[in-house]
């Protein structure tokens, strides 16, 4: 376990924090609430639970805080994908649990919100949206 970081398994439901399975549960049903008009034109993506985000990844993305990630999708967007690519692995899109949970307990929302906002947010990239037009659908002014 990472030193300075909650407990891996706590049960404080009210309090932002679940198991991993009632965890994997809420991306389940979180995934299943997305509009099948977006939804079905998914294409070839793998749905990943982990921890935390790798020290790798931060320091790949600029992001300082472990926190400071709560999703990730990696793979070949729609927008360029081409016959080329047959046959490749699945794209992915990688949820951090802990990251979410604590996103979810400092604003006050509930998990399955944070979830399915951070599932928007990463089958936005699966379509090909960068960074800065997912924050303008998001009604966000700038990149955090």
């Amino acid at each position: 376990m990472t030193p300075g970081f909650p407990m891996p398994y706590a049960v404080e439901i009210g309090e932002g924090f679940v198991n991993r399975r009632r965890f994997e549960e809420l991306v389940e049903e979180a995934i299943a609430s997305l509009p099948e008009e977006l939804f079905g034109f998914v294409d070839n993506v793998v749905f990943l639970v982990e921890d935390w985000p790798d020290f790798e990844t931060l320091d790949a993305m600029g992001i300082e805080e472990q926190d400071g990630l709560l999703g990730l999708y990696q793979g070949h967007p729609l927008s360029e994908r081409s016959t080329e690519l047959t046959g490749t692995l699945p794209d992915r899109v990688v949820l951090y649990q802990r990251p979410i949970e604590r996103h979810s307990r400092a604003e006050g929302v509930p998990v399955v919100e944070v979830i399915r906002d951070t599932l928007l947010h990463e089958v936005g990239h699966h379509f090909g949206l960068s960074e800065a037009e997912l924050h303008r659908l998001e009604g966000e002014d700038e990149e955090p």
